[in-house]
């Protein structure tokens, strides 16, 4: 059987189905990539490649849905993590996709398409404003399998630790130059509420605000940009299967930030102090609750350290193979997950 290695930023098509599935986190277990659908073929799809129609499928909930109705066999309980997950057998993955890969396919290209062509605009603006090399940026999202839309996002990928920490220093700068690259205005945020928190609770004011902040996304020319941070290797620092982690329900806390040092990465983190459990179905001690995690872009960049919140996730115990346990909340499984500046 052949190795497939991927990691998050990564695409993956499958041999029998043509399905497009997205690569989640950067460790996965022995037999298969976590991934989760999307983009399927349909014969009324709005997207082509190839000869044949695709249609893009984004909610979460949806995209479980979708593969429990056509394709259950790319679901899939993990005992790691307590959960059902979205996944694809190594010996089903006919291509993996790699934004490093299709960046230097374009660089070498006379004539890139339009969409690429500012793309690659962008990453050259960033290289030239900071201390990045070609072969430590990518170009990821539906461009990347061919199946982009006029009005597509540009999805970015930085990868290395020390990179992206040295690089979201030269951002603001970046931002802030007249090169047509800015941050969203109000207005274009307020737009967005729906997608990005529809369902939430979270006020549109609120939102507004903390997206406001957030420097790893805006507007680049008059497309949406959004740029993933990725650590380096060695950084990840765990095999798969040196972690359990164990589902104990919904938890509402409030704490305060005590590092938000990984708040820009994919999965993104905060450790936290907690200073009252507000609603939990157990009893633990809130000193054993270490850190917020979450693998959905929407909560990075969300909080500073200092910062007092209000958290509303899952909360899971980490069970750590011959070393002990911890509790972490996680965010983004569930529409409801919230983290307010208090």
């Amino acid at each position: 059987m052949k190795k497939f290695n991927a990691i998050e930023g990564d695409y993956l098509q499958t041999k029998d189905d043509n399905l497009i599935f997205d690569v989640k986190g950067v460790k996965h277990p022995n037999n298969k990539i976590i991934c989760f659908i999307r983009f399927f073929p349909h014969p009324f799809g709005d997207r082509e490649i190839n000869c044949i129609k695709y249609k893009k499928v984004y909610d979460l909930q949806d995209r479980y849905t979708f593969l429990k109705e056509n394709y259950p066999k790319y679901i899939f309980f993990s005992k790691q993590h307590d959960m059902e997950l979205q996944g694809v057998d190594l010996k089903d993955i006919k291509k993996i996709y790699t934004p490093r890969n299709y960046y230097q396919k374009l660089l070498k290209k006379s004539k890139p398409h339009i969409k690429a062509n500012y793309a690659l605009k962008l990453c050259n603006l960033i290289i030239q404003n900071s201390n990045l090399s070609e072969d430590m940026i990518g170009i990821t999202g539906s461009q990347m399998v061919g199946l982009n839309k006029n009005n597509s996002d540009i999805d970015l990928v930085i990868y290395g630790t020390k990179n992206s920490i040295d690089f979201q220093k030269s951002i603001t700068d970046i931002l802030n130059q007249p090169n047509n690259c800015r941050r969203y205005h109000t207005e274009e945020l307020k737009s967005h509420y729906n997608f990005r928190a529809g369902g939430s609770d979270i006020s549109i004011n609120d939102f507004v605000k903390y997206e406001k902040q957030k420097l790893h996304q805006g507007k680049y020319y008059n497309l949406d940009f959004y740029i993933r941070y990725i650590k380096s290797p060695e950084d990840w620092n765990e095999d798969y299967y040196d972690y359990e982690y164990k589902d104990l329900g919904i938890i509402k806390i409030m704490a305060k930030i005590t590092n938000a040092n990984d708040s820009i990465f994919t999965p993104c983190k905060y450790k936290i102090d907690v200073i009252r459990i507000l609603e939990c179905l157990h009893k633990i001690d809130q000193n054993d609750i270490k850190e917020i995690i979450s693998y959905r872009g929407r909560f990075c960049e969300h909080a500073r350290k200092r910062d007092f919140v209000m958290v509303e996730g899952k909360l899971e115990k980490i069970i750590i193979k011959k070393q002990g346990f911890y509790y972490r909340i996680i965010l983004g499984n569930n529409k409801k997950d919230k983290m307010l500046i208090i």
